[in-house]
């Protein structure tokens, strides 16, 4: 991974990343087809877990009628509740941990 000195506070993402963060928090229903589908970090740009630990969502990006790069990746179960969730805004190229 980047290092953990790649975070970004809660209150710094973008309202759309908010909500969505909340909508992890409760559960759902989440607004895309793909939120909650298993992340398998090919990248290994975070911690290494096993295979299912990481699940990812959509965070809408105005202005684009598809999916847009950004997502929120959480590990841990339950999805609910999870261990640490990361930010990115290009599609996994990097990852912020977001603390609260």
């Amino acid at each position: 991974m980047q290092g953990e000195r790649a975070v970004i506070a809660f209150a710094e993402l973008p309202p759309q990343a908010q909500e969505t963060h909340r909508l992890i928090r409760q559960g759902g229903p989440f607004p895309y087809e793909k939120d909650g589908t298993v992340f398998f970090n090919r990248e290994r740009l975070l911690p290494v877990k096993p295979r299912g630990h990481y699940r990812e969502y959509t965070v809408k990006t105005p202005g684009v009628r598809h999916r847009g790069p950004r997502r929120i990746v959480c590990g841990g179960q339950p999805p609910s509740a999870p261990e640490a969730c990361y930010y990115t805004d290009d599609h996994y190229a990097s990852f912020r941990r977001i603390v609260e």
